[in-house]
């Protein structure tokens, strides 16, 4: 058994104004879930874009305008989204305080597909994959 020490994993900077922690991936041998949370500053949030599996969007802190399909939710601290895989979705920081979301994908390698080509499409692949 191993036990995963999250007071020592550091936040990255995925784009401006948005801090991630990673928790559970591939990285730390993870074979199906990837767990991750991010910290963004108003205004700020996740680019519309969808993954080949389902994702639950929690809401740990502060108010996300949450962008699925064609619908559009306000969510607060204690809420979910569940995505299903292959939906367009995106979200954003509408409060004045930091939004705090974790992010469970059913896959240990973050993939993404986003509609700015620019974003980094995976994160969290082992060295040795």
């Amino acid at each position: 058994m191993t036990i995963l020490d999250h007071k020592t994993q550091p936040q990255e900077k995925w784009r401006d104004g948005v801090m991630t922690e990673i928790r559970v991936s591939a990285m730390v041998e993870s074979k199906q879930l990837c767990i991750f949370e991010q910290f963004c500053e108003p205004g700020l949030g996740a680019p519309m874009h969808l993954h080949a599996v389902e994702e639950v969007l929690e809401v740990m802190a502060g108010t996300a305008e949450i962008y699925l399909r064609d619908k559009t939710m306000v969510v607060t601290a204690n809420q979910s989204v569940l995505v299903p895989a292959g939906a367009r979705h995106g979200f954003k920081n509408i409060g004045t305080d930091t939004l705090h979301v974790r992010a469970t994908l059913a896959a240990a390698i973050f993939e993404a597909s986003y509609d700015d080509r620019n974003e980094l499409s995976r994160r969290y692949v082992p060295a040795n994959a």
